[in-house]
């Protein structure tokens, strides 16, 4: 993707290479996979366990997509049982302290929004 190609995000254009990015990393699944491979390298079942709520078939796409992107490597080792490891390349890091500074955001203002949604619910109701 040249640097022409990146045009500003609008909603007239779907094809926004932008907003087709952020789309992709912005995805929960996408985002769920990168923080848990943030501190290192996982098997697949490990990443299976740690990602509750995904299904199988989802979490192998939200890889290969990640694969495809070059977030993320898969590395077949060979012996008896064969494991599958992943692990977030260096352009798969730089996406760790936004995604850390969103979940910190999340923890330091999801109480708030909450409480926003339960009095606009309560006024829909009234």
């Amino acid at each position: 993707m040249s640097a022409d190609q990146l045009v500003t995000p609008s909603s007239e254009n779907p094809r926004c290479a932008v907003r087709v990015i952020l789309d992709r990393i912005a995805d929960k699944w996408t985002a769920l996979v990168i923080t848990l491979l943030a501190d290192g390298e996982l098997g697949y079942a490990r990443l299976r366990r740690a990602a509750t709520g995904i299904s199988d078939k989802m979490l192998a796409q939200t890889l290969q997509s990640l694969e495809r992107d070059g977030l993320v490597t898969r590395t077949v080792q060979t012996s008896r049982p064969i494991r599958v490891t992943y692990a977030l390349t260096p352009l798969g890091h730089t996406l760790v302290p936004p995604l850390a500074a969103l979940v910190d955001w999340t923890l330091q203002y999801g109480p708030q929004l909450a409480a926003n949604q339960t009095a606009y619910d309560a006024g829909l109701q009234g």
